[in-house]
């Protein structure tokens, strides 16, 4: 009977536990990405140029991309709902310095860190989630997890753009610093913890970049996000030629509530069908980009092409972070502190890639080197049998999640 207990057990997602994940997720992404929609009032605020306003978005960026590997590697032997706290205090630190300061620096600084935290997030999160349920369930456990990213791109950044054209920018930033508080009662209440790597279980940074099929997936990740954020960050442009250049807003959404979806769709069939997943996913973003560059840009062909795109960019966080963790297995933390390095590359690559094509081509360009770099995203794949198996192990496998706690 009590076995029978522990085995219906361990087949149930932790929903409370994993949705603690997502929000700090939601953090992160809300927390990268306001800013922007808060140019005019932070410039007119601080009294600064927008253009001095938008490097809080680009300090952001480089302390993930600088601090993810060094403090993964650091905290590797730290249990795991200390990092998580720790990052969270992050968070709230950085983000109460930036409500409350007047000093830009002070305040580029305390981006940086708040950056610093999230890339330290990131390569926590998947790999978190992974243990708390058994092998069969960790696709599914990692799309819950993940579930933030989407809302946040969908709902929060617009919700919070709202929010601080009426109450302020330093408001926006002072709530986020409430939620931050809220998550850390969250984690300590809900949130498993488990022990971190002994100095036996360290491998150096080289050798986990070794280990089969690692490589194979981060260059998917590079190719497939440069692909997706030479589009992104120059939509305005790109949708103006159908005469939507006023409807940036209602373009985002139509892609965050896809986005929705394709998390939702991800998380039914990852855990038996990882590869063809990421192979479909790829072919029907190639498949858009090829009908947005032969066709007259409409109000119809566009919204269309952005629902379907937003469809499988839904996903591509949980494919790749979930191939990833499997190719590198007890490492798992380590390689996605890669992820996050490759992750936030790309982003930078994709802004400087599309700005370069919209200033000497023109945005007609951005469909067929997007078609380019999918084609080879796709080759890698296609070649990459460990990278992305074509039969998913874990989903055959019923043992117990990790069992080890801490308190």
């Amino acid at each position: 009977m009590n076995s029978q207990l522990n085995n219906e057990e361990a087949q149930r997602l932790p929903v409370l536990a994993l949705l603690a994940l997502a929000m700090a997720g939601f953090i992160c992404i809300l927390t990268e990405t306001i800013p922007a929609g808060l140019l005019p009032q932070i410039s007119q605020g601080l009294n600064i140029s927008p253009s001095l306003a938008g490097q809080w978005v680009t300090a952001y960026a480089a302390g993930s991309l600088l601090a993810a590997i060094p403090l993964t590697l650091l905290t590797r032997s730290w249990s795991r709902r200390a990092v998580l706290l720790s990052t969270v205090c992050g968070f709230l630190l950085f983000n109460t310095l930036t409500a409350v300061s007047s000093d830009v620096v002070i305040i580029l600084i305390a981006r940086f860190f708040a950056g610093a935290s999230a890339g330290l997030a990131w390569s926590l999160i998947a790999g978190y989630a992974r243990r708390m349920v058994v092998p069969s369930l960790q696709g599914r456990a990692l799309a819950l997890a993940m579930v933030g990213t989407p809302i946040a791109l969908s709902l929060g950044v617009p919700a919070g753009t709202w929010m601080g054209s009426l109450l302020g920018w330093r408001l926006t930033f002072a709530a986020m610093s409430g939620l931050s508080i809220i998550l850390i009662g969250w984690i300590l209440l809900a949130v498993p913890n488990y022990p971190g790597q002994s100095a036996t279980q360290k491998m150096p940074l080289g050798a986990v970049l070794r280990l089969p099929g690692v490589c194979a997936v981060l260059g998917v990740v590079l190719t497939w996000m440069l692909a997706h954020n030479i589009l992104y960050t120059y939509i305005a442009p790109f949708i103006a030629s159908a005469g939507l250049a006023h409807r940036v807003d209602v373009v985002l959404l139509i892609f965050g509530i896809a986005a929705l979806g394709g998390i939702f769709i991800t998380g039914k069939i990852i855990d038996t069908h990882l590869r063809k997943a990421v192979l479909l996913s790829l072919s029907i973003f190639a498949a858009v980009s090829v009908i947005f560059g032969l066709s007259t840009p409409t109000p119809a062909v566009i919204y269309v092409g952005i629902a379907v795109w937003g469809l499988t960019f839904g996903g591509a966080a949980t494919l790749l972070q979930t191939a990833l963790a499997d190719a590198a297995g007890e490492y798992a933390d380590v390689a996605l502190s890669m992820n996050v390095v490759t992750w936030n590359s790309a982003i930078a690559l994709g802004g400087l890639t599309g700005g370069m094509l919209l200033e000497h081509v023109g945005s007609q360009s951005f469909p067929w080197a997007i078609l380019l770099l999918l084609l080879v995203a796709l080759g890698i794949a296609l070649r990459a049998k460990q990278g992305f198996p074509a039969e998913n192990s874990r989903a055959k496998t019923t043992l117990s999640p990790a069992s080890e706690t801490d308190g």
